[in-house]
């Protein structure tokens, strides 16, 4: 079930180095936000925070508060494992175990959680490899490697093994950018069934791509030199691209930043 997140004052550290600084801003359930902003801003930080993965990086550390539906992720007792089951990633760069079946690749999870059962594994990689429009193209050799498959398939397979877990948002890390324009579509496409589901968050470097996909846009930026990254403006994507509050982000979107 898509869920809400909301997200409070939150600032974020490597070390002694203050990365992000003060964001505030809510992702309704079933729908695509996405992150823009120049590199070194923050906006790939911040979607490391919403599940957790930015503790993984030592001396990272978390201030403020990540809520889904209303619970505290970051809140005592809460585990990061079952966060990062609730709130699903996809990667940069396709990342399936390459030398893992198809079939393995979509139910590694659901395996790490003890589920044995070789209907339900059947069950889950079929409905999973639907949802990310890749059945038809894999159905007849799901005891293959995944990582034969091409570039834009391995990406869907990564989609597939996130979505077999039922999490209720998805994070994606600019899951495009590797992809060729054919294979980028095809994602796209996909995003757009997914949000009927899933409560979606991207971070795009491709301007077309945000205005193409999401409902709502956030943009973030340097704040100075040697200053942390800050959220300038969130809204809805087709007042951000038309119509922007900030002149930052007017400046960003038509190309005239820096």
């Amino acid at each position: 079930m898509a869920k809400r997140l909301d997200v409070k004052d939150l600032n974020i550290y490597y070390g002694k180095f203050h990365a992000v600084n003060e964001v505030t801003l809510s992702v309704p359930p079933r729908s695509i936000t996405a992150f823009i902003g120049p590199s070194g801003c923050g906006k790939s930080t911040v979607l490391r925070t919403l599940n957790r993965m930015h503790e993984e990086i030592p001396g990272a550390r978390v201030e403020g508060q990540v809520l889904l539906d209303g619970e505290d992720i970051y809140g005592r007792g809460i585990s990061p494992v079952s966060v990062r089951t609730t709130i699903g990633m996809v990667f940069q760069r396709p990342n399936p175990f390459p030398t893992m079946s198809i079939r393995d690749n979509v139910v590694a999870g659901l395996k790490l959680q003890g589920v044995r059962n070789k209907a339900e594994l059947d069950e889950v990689t079929e409905r999973s490899l639907r949802g990310a429009n890749l059945w038809e193209e894999v159905k007849d050799r799901l005891k293959k490697p995944g990582g034969g498959l091409s570039g834009g398939q391995q990406q869907r397979l990564c989609i597939a093994r996130a979505i077999a877990v039922s999490p209720d948002v998805l994070l994606m890390d600019e899951p495009c950018s590797a992809l060729d324009p054919i294979s980028t579509l095809a994602i796209e496409d996909l995003m757009g069934e997914l949000k009927k589901e899933y409560t979606i968050v991207i971070v795009t470097h491709n301007m077309q791509q945000a205005a193409r996909v999401s409902d709502q846009t956030a943009f973030f930026n340097l704040s100075g030199v040697g200053k942390p990254g800050e959220l300038v403006e969130i809204d809805d994507t087709e007042k951000m691209f038309s119509n922007p509050t900030k002149k930052q982000t007017d400046d960003y979107i038509s190309g005239r930043f820096g």
